[in-house]
């Protein structure tokens, strides 16, 4: 009998420690946001743009959806954009908008598209809004974003600017 209730305690105590095991995935805790802004300016492009499209500026808003694990890593997420401009010539349409890894004044290469169609952001008047959104992020891109949001910068492309017509910093706003 002794043999018997020696091997039970052994299989409890296996299954009690095969439950602490914290090697095993980890849950979902949920969904967090995160929101930074970006003033944009055609005097920040590198270089600063000259002609019509000069006098432009505008905001944008950009709101990072992530989900976390159990241990607040982020595990997916997306992102949602708005952008307010004005100031450009009647009938500018945007050819391609991005975030950018680079300081101010220093240019970089495409880090997240907006995957923005031909002729779908026009403003009639030079002036308007856009918003896109539930753009696919990799885990990667928004934890590099999260790390230093300031070395990243958001920027708009017309036909006539092909490089970018305005762009600014992202910076933390939540």
């Amino acid at each position: 009998m002794k043999r018997c209730t020696s091997l039970l305690a052994l299989i409890a105590l296996g299954v009690t420690l095969s439950a602490c095991d914290d090697n095993g995935a980890t849950a979902p805790s949920g969904t967090s946001t995160s929101t930074f802004t970006a003033t944009l300016l055609p005097a920040n492009e590198v270089p600063p743009i000259t002609g019509s499209e000069a006098g432009g500026s505008g905001t944008a808003t950009v709101t990072f959806n992530l989900t976390k694990d159990s241990a607040d890593y982020v595990t997916a997420a997306t992102m949602d954009v708005t952008g307010n401009v004005t100031g450009f010539p009647a009938g500018t349409a945007l050819t391609a908008s991005h975030i950018h890894p680079g300081a101010a004044g220093a240019n970089g290469g495409v880090f997240v598209s907006l995957g923005l169609s031909a002729g779908e952001v026009t403003f009639p008047t030079g002036s308007g809004s856009f918003t896109k959104r539930g753009i696919t992020l990799t885990v990667d891109q928004a934890n590099t974003i999260l790390a230093n949001p300031g070395g990243f910068y958001f920027n708009i492309h017309t036909a006539a600017n092909p490089n970018g017509v305005a762009r600014g910093q992202l910076t933390r706003t939540q």
